[in-house]
């Protein structure tokens, strides 16, 4: 359960703010970034203005994806548009992982054309560095402040801006050890920073991927939310297996279904009652449930495996 669960008002409020913060932020490092990288002759930060450069692209196409998700459901949407918020990330995680490729493919090529000796390097200027360093300062205070937005809300996009500005982070720093070198006689470390900066979106591509995927693909309830789930169930009485759950996601929202085994002997009504209060204990005690649906049928002896295999369906 959310600590700190919100309504939908709040929450849509948050989730525009660190799109918005986003958006500004890596709009301002882009032009400074690019500007300085290439006047100052650093293959590693121009690399890096290149990631700000995307990510003010897809602040841009998230925002819009953000907005819509606000909107009620209708004939077409019956659970309403916060599936966007998922397929936004999913669009962050694209453009984070097209960057990556250009921005390593650019670097590898600037790096052994140094090494063959056709390009000759003395350093990036002092005002590259500045730049480089004042980026890893403001990407950490983006990152806590994104990270603090997104605290309670369940967004996936919000993760996904968060987690991009961790790697940055890491991003920059690597930038700056480049510059370093390349100012102390390693010319061909400046360039070799931008590659790794590629590997480093890389990664952060697949994470965010992975991530809105799974939301999705509706992946089953992890294995703390399961146990929340039947504790509660198997607190109802006459309740004698939970031998089936589903939880699927629309953006922060979950809808349950469930099956349960109860005494065969009893009347349908009883059946019902019993149904009923599992419907109530489960929209009491989990947060941002919108739906219950549950199943009973007659189950003479309780079946725990068979209810821990349906957990992982």
């Amino acid at each position: 359960m959310n600590p700190t669960p919100t309504g939908p008002a709040e929450r849509d409020a948050v989730g525009l703010r660190a799109v918005n913060l986003a958006l500004v932020s890596n709009a301002v490092l882009a032009v400074a970034k690019v500007g300085v990288g290439v006047g100052g002759r650093s293959p590693a930060l121009v690399a890096d203005g290149v990631n700000s450069l995307t990510d003010m692209a897809y602040a841009i196409v998230v925002r819009v994806f953000v907005g819509r998700a606000q909107e009620p459901p209708d004939r077409e949407h019956p659970y309403g548009h916060r599936q966007l918020e998922s397929i936004a990330a999913l669009v962050v995680g694209s453009f984070v992982m097209a960057t990556a490729i250009a921005v390593f493919v650019e670097s590898l090529d600037s790096m052994l054309t140094m090494l063959d000796g056709a390009e000759r390097f003395g350093g990036a200027t002092t005002a590259a560095l500045g730049v480089a360093v004042g980026t890893v300062l403001l990407k950490i205070v983006l990152w806590r402040a994104t990270l603090g937005l997104g605290r309670g809300h369940d967004m996936p996009v919000v993760g996904a801006l968060a987690l991009d500005h961790r790697n940055d982070v890491i991003a920059a720093v690597g930038v700056v050890i480049g510059i370093l070198g390349g100012r102390n006689g390693l010319p061909w470390a400046d360039p070799l920073a931008g590659a790794l900066v590629g590997l480093v979106i890389l990664r952060t591509g697949i994470e965010i991927l992975r991530d809105a995927t799974a939301d999705l693909m509706d992946t089953g309830p992890d294995a703390d939310t399961a146990a929340e789930i039947e504790a509660l169930v198997r607190g109802v009485p006459g309740v004698q297996a939970l031998e089936q759950l589903r939880v699927h996601r629309y953006g922060p929202q979950r809808m349950l279904s469930l099956t349960i085994g109860v005494d065969g002997d009893q009347s349908v009504r009883a059946g019902d009652a019993i149904a009923d209060a599992v419907e109530i204990a489960l929209r009491d005690g989990i947060d941002q449930v919108t739906g219950v649906y549950v199943h009973y049928h007659p189950s003479g002896t309780p079946h725990p495996e068979g209810a821990r295999d349906a957990r992982r369906e």
